[in-house]
């Protein structure tokens, strides 16, 4: 911030850094936490995929061997459920707001300077043209013929681009520890005399 005090167009200052240091303390424990029940609930709701979940783990990594992130690469089908977990049960309507520095015109329309953009990421996580089955939990959207696990232009739960949420990495890898951690110590199914889990958010009536 000292040495672009003299620039009338830098980004560095205490207003942006506030916004900067939030966006990366929600993506680091509110949206974290959110993902890893979601998991939590899908996976004791489909053991057939907690169970092969499980037996990749077991059957790649060594038990000695402490999970980190890198790990990821050799776990495709864990890396898959993952992602599907938070394309299929996004924890964030809209992605983080940004305000618009200068006149826009996009497909016809103008987006005036300082008018705050509220991307809508269910656009392209819940599109049909983009998933298989979007309004159900298939990991396979992520994997190919061969079970090797394939990026998605569409999966942006973080944003996308420059302006994408600066907390993203850190979830990232915070979320692929401790989920597969879990699985890899625990089993996970419904209380005892409950057929059915339900995925219906809590919150959904507010939106």
């Amino acid at each position: 911030m000292p040495e672009s005090k003299d620039d009338p167009n830098s980004t560095y200052d205490e207003g942006n850094l506030v916004h900067c240091i939030g966006d990366i303390f929600i993506a680091g424990t509110d949206s974290t936490s959110s993902v890893l029940q979601w998991a939590l609930l899908l996976m004791a709701t489909h053991r057939n995929i907690q169970d092969k979940v499980y037996k990749e783990i077991e059957k790649i990594l060594d038990p000695s061997h402490s999970i980190c992130y890198g790990d990821r690469k050799n776990l495709p089908y864990t890396n898959a459920v993952i992602h599907e977990i938070i394309r299929s049960k996004y924890v964030a309507f809209f992605g983080i707001p940004r305000q618009c520095v200068k006149d826009v015109y996009l497909n016809g329309f103008l987006i005036p300077k300082g008018a705050m953009i509220l991307p809508d990421l269910r656009s392209v996580l819940l599109d049909p043209e983009q998933w298989e089955t979007p309004e159900k939990f298939n990991p396979n959207h992520f994997l190919d013929k061969e079970g090797h696990f394939v990026t998605k232009e569409a999966f942006m739960p973080f944003g996308a681009g420059i302006r994408s949420c600066l907390g993203e990495l850190f979830a990232r890898i915070q979320v692929f520890i401790m989920f597969t951690s879990l699985l890899r110590a625990f089993r996970l199914q419904p209380p005892e005399g409950v057929e059915k889990l339900s995925e219906e958010p809590a919150s959904s009536h507010q939106y």
